[in-house]
């Protein structure tokens, strides 16, 4: 068997590509295909390669022609460089030209632009000119402000000039800013003050941009006051025409009717005008407030009370003339106060709103208030004088006399209106001491006069009821607390009168008032009590006798003026006192007759009961 050789790798892949390119050709595997193999590989061999030399053949025509269009462009380049070179050479001066053409355009519109900057920053454009010097009937709007912003903002702004090599035109802008801020405010002003001179209405509308007018204004002090005084001449009119308006015609329609219809009341008469005030006052300074609400400098507050101040002033002479009318015709004590009270409450709630500014205002309803009050306590003290110019005796029942009544009625009125009044409380409290002082001090001196003839227990009883009275009616009423201990320690000394004359009274009735003044007056040296007259055992038990009869019945042995107290539990408190006092005067007696030294025989006969037993009784 034949030996075999391995064929490379690289041999047996180009025999797979001949065996399959000859697989396209050779397709029948026959002897005579065999046989002509060899030649038919050289046909076939023979046609590709003069394939190829066509192919090459066209390949050299195109690669020739594409030689010769690189010649050609070989020469045009060559033509173009030196004509270039040519024109280069020729051209120089002019590109150097070019360059610094457009070097010295760069320069100047570098310039252009910093003077276009410079000048949107310190000057105005010809619009904000004209709204800034507009004619004096072209209104005032809200551009106006944003272009005199502008100004005052070149203004401050050109101060950076100032700092640097552009003084001089830092100086000239400085210079017509300033003038033109001054026809600006100098025509804002013109406008606000024709503005203020408008508003004489009842009730004015204050503008935005009257506010904003306002704000401007108060860099220029002078005429910002000038404008607050036209205001306030402009509204002080308008307060005075609605003030007389509000007396004669009343509000739109009839309602609300005229004060002066009210006339014939004088609370409310006077009551309805200081209301009316009171809601004007308020009312400007609303209007003020509104005005000014933008302006942030020191003393906005002090400006708004002194143009309140000079608003209301023209109201103040109609204003008083009507409320004396009313109080010097003295309507009463009791009106006089409640209108004197009205007056300081007002004040007080003025004062409030506007501070102490509103000077002749505050000033007129404080007059009136003490005008009022004058005439009131000088009315408590004409009614004190005429109680003292004629004292009445005391009604037999010593209960308190018409005059006594009259006077606390008055008081009370009096008293009940300063309660209901809404005047501060340490005014409150000063005007009731004064009060009381100016009616009390002539009434107690009265009582005291009136029963100055009487006896002691009618005296007593009188003085005990007046005072009663008096105390029962302070009772109901603040700040009274001084004169109810006053009155209270005065009806305990009358009522130490009468306790003692109710316990005397029953001494002597039951028999042991000389027996019991000689045992308080009897000394040792006078020998034993027994010794004395009308102090031995006989008459010491017919006094005893006439004592138990008192004990059986207490009550048969009252004073008579005890029933015509006026309060039950003084006279419980009188009866309840008394009867500790007969009982001390009977402990007293009975320690003195038990006495040895005293000689009494069997004083158990004499005196049959003990102190217990009859305060036992007795209570």
């Amino acid at each position: 068997m034949p030996s075999t050789c391995p064929i490379p790798s690289d041999r047996r892949e180009e025999m797979l590509e001949a065996l399959k390119a000859l697989s396209t050709f050779f397709v029948e595997n026959s002897l005579r295909t065999r046989r002509n193999l060899r030649g038919d590989i050289e046909r076939r061999s023979l046609a590709i390669n003069e394939e190829f030399v066509h192919i090459f053949k066209q390949v050299k025509e195109e690669l020739e022609s594409i030689n010769e269009d690189v010649q050609a462009m070989s020469s045009c380049c060559e033509d173009m460089s030196s004509r270039l070179k040519a024109a280069k050479e020729q051209t120089q001066d002019l590109i150097v030209k070019t360059t610094k053409l457009q070097a010295e355009n760069q320069r100047l519109e570098m310039k252009a632009q910093v003077a276009d900057a410079f000048i949107a920053k310190f000057q105005l454009t010809p619009d904000e000119m004209n709204l800034l010097r507009g004619t004096k009937d072209e209104p005032i709007t809200e551009d106006f402000f944003k272009a005199l912003g502008r100004v005052k903002q070149i203004h401050d702004d050109v101060k950076i000039l100032l700092r640097t090599n552009q003084q001089r035109a830092g100086l000239e802008i400085m210079e017509q800013m300033a003038l033109l801020q001054e026809t600006s405010y100098e025509r804002l002003y013109r406008w606000t003050q024709n503005e203020c001179r408008t508003l004489t209405q009842e009730s004015c509308d204050i503008s935005p941009v009257l506010t904003q007018a306002m704000e401007a204004l108060k860099d220029r002090p002078v005429l910002y006051k000038y404008t607050l005084d036209e205001f306030g001449t402009a509204r002080r009119s308008a307060v005075v025409r609605g003030f007389i308006d509000a007396l004669t015609r009343g509000g739109l329609g009839g309602t609300p009717r005229p004060i002066e219809m009210h006339s014939h009341d004088p609370l409310r008469y006077i009551g309805d005008m200081l209301a009316w005030l009171h809601q004007a006052t308020a009312s400007e300074k609303e209007h003020l407030e509104a005005m000014l609400k933008l302006v942030t400098i020191e003393g906005v507050e002090e400006n708004i009370q002194e143009v309140v101040g000079h608003i209301t002033e023209g109201v103040c002479r109609p204003l008083k003339v009507r409320i004396e009318q009313v109080i010097v015709a003295e309507p009463g004590a009791v009106l006089l106060y409640k209108i004197s009270n009205l007056l300081k409450f007002y004040h007080h709630t003025i004062s409030g709103i506007v501070g102490n500014s509103a000077a002749t205002l505050l000033t007129t309803v404080e007059e009136m208030h003490l005008l009022s009050k004058k005439i009131f306590f000088n009315s408590l003290s004409l009614h004190a004088s005429k109680l003292m110019d004629k004292v009445e005796l005391p009604p037999p029942d010593l209960g308190p006399s018409s005059a006594l009544n009259q006077t606390l009625n008055l008081l009370r009125e009096v008293l009940a209106s300063h309660d209901s009044s809404v005047v501060p409380l340490d005014a409150r409290q000063a005007d009731f001491v004064q009060v009381l002082s100016c009616v009390l001090d002539p009434l107690l001196q009265m009582c005291t006069m009136s029963a100055s003839n009487l006896g002691t227990a009618d005296m007593a009883t009188f003085m005990v009821n007046s005072l009663y009275m008096m105390r029962t009616t302070l009772a109901l009423f603040e700040f009274t607390d001084k004169r109810l201990e006053m009155l209270q320690f005065q009806i305990e000394a009358h009522l130490d009168t009468l306790i003692n004359e109710q316990a005397s009274y029953v001494l002597t009735r039951a028999g042991l008032s000389y027996i019991y003044n000689s045992v308080q007056q009897h000394k040792p040296e006078q020998g034993p009590l027994s010794s004395l007259p009308n102090m031995d055992s006989v008459s010491l038990k017919v006094a005893m006798a006439q004592f138990d009869r008192y004990l059986s019945a207490p009550d048969s042995l009252l004073m008579a003026q005890l029933n015509f107290l006026l309060s039950a539990t003084v006279k419980e408190q009188i009866i309840k006192q008394s009867t500790e006092l007969v009982c001390r005067a009977y402990s007293e007696l009975y320690a003195a007759v038990m006495d040895p030294s005293n000689e009494y025989k069997d004083p158990e006969t004499i005196l049959h009961r003990s102190p217990h037993q009859v305060q036992a009784l007795l209570s």
